[in-house]
């Protein structure tokens, strides 16, 4: 019996451990979109459309492939207002936006597509404009989709927006597409194989345990 006993707890134990090999993590393809505080870039948490920065502002876009916001890549290289806007002096009722464009790598480019050279722009706009208007200022053409997600810079890439792509990890996959803040939303996953599995364990054993006792029993 309890060699019986120890084949289940066994065979159990290995549909938990031999299960299937971890899912290709997936990412997406899009347009980060960054703020600059003293030598950091950090993620924005709104979506252009909504931010509305300060005279002297620093903002940055970068295109990648990422899996969510821990994840993405930032713009590359170090600026400053000062060298951005060096050439555009200040206005009356304007504000004054350095805007850092960085239109990431050809790993990370559409099937077909060449990212264009990264670079900067000093936009000025009113001062209650937004970033996509600063944006809009310098950038043109601009693509955004029906949820307001940008999906292109300066007509890059021509086409797609935040689609899906496998990036060949073992992380389990984010289903959500990015919002128009830039970050794709978050996933409410069921129970995995392995949590299936290891009730299986439990229910074996337990169900041994009952099958001994009876046969004690009748002894």
């Amino acid at each position: 019996m309890t060699r019986r006993l120890a084949a289940l707890a066994l065979a159990a134990l290995f549909l938990v451990l031999a299960g299937p090999a971890p899912a290709r993590a997936a990412g997406y393809r899009y347009w980060s979109f960054w703020e600059r505080q003293g030598d950091r870039w950090i993620y924005a948490t709104e979506g252009p459309a909504m931010a509305r920065p300060a005279d002297g502002a620093v903002q940055g876009f970068r295109f990648a492939v990422s899996e969510d916001s821990q994840d993405a890549s930032r713009p590359r290289g170090t600026t400053s207002f000062a060298a951005v806007c060096a050439q555009t002096p200040a206005q009356d009722g304007a504000k004054r936006v350095a805007l850092v464009l960085d239109f990431g790598t050809p790993a990370d480019a559409p099937s077909g597509e060449t990212p264009p050279a990264a670079r900067t722009a000093c936009a000025r706009v009113p001062e209650d404009a937004t970033t996509a208007e600063a944006l809009a200022a310098v950038a043109k053409p601009l693509r955004y989709d029906t949820n307001a997600l940008l999906c292109a810079i300066a007509g890059y890439p021509r086409a797609g927006c935040g689609e899906q792509v496998s990036t060949g990890g073992s992380k389990p996959a984010s289903t959500g597409k990015p919002t128009s803040a830039g970050e794709p939303a978050g996933d409410d996953s069921g129970p995995s194989v392995g949590g299936y599995a290891g009730g299986a364990l439990v229910a074996a054993l337990a169900a041994a345990a009952v099958w001994q006792a009876r046969r004690r029993r009748r002894g």
